[in-house]
């Protein structure tokens, strides 16, 4: 079992940053990425970025490349997203998950409860 805690977001304007933080615990050991994701209503989860555990090899949906930052530090168990130059768009509730990896939702095994993200114009 992976418990995952996450923390942060909340309300920012356009252009704005935000970080959330996601603090995992448990037999986490099983599972090399940790990523995050994030859905609106009536949409499908989607992909946000993963990280391995090494943290030497990240991955980005096209979407946010170049504005979000993912980051790992294994010695905490913990797995940042830091956002910049946040847009209307990216106002989802975003989630933190552990799992095998790529941009597929059910590759990932464990999730975080969620935290709202919300861009104001």
């Amino acid at each position: 079992q992976v418990q995952l805690i996450q923390s942060g977001g909340g309300l920012v304007q356009g252009g704005g940053s935000l970080r959330l933080s996601c603090a995992a615990s448990g037999r986490t050991f099983n599972y090399t990425f940790m990523g995050w994701f994030r859905q609106t209503p009536g949409k499908e989860r989607e992909f946000v970025a993963t990280i391995t555990r090494s943290g030497g090899n990240t991955y980005y949906a096209d979407s946010v490349k170049g504005r979000f930052t993912i980051s790992r530090d294994n010695t905490k168990d913990t797995v940042d997203l830091q956002m910049n130059s946040l847009k209307l768009e990216d106002t989802a509730v975003y989630y933190c998950a552990v799992g095998l990896g790529g941009t597929f939702v059910p590759n990932y095994h464990y999730w975080g409860p969620g935290t709202q993200v919300t861009v104001s114009s």
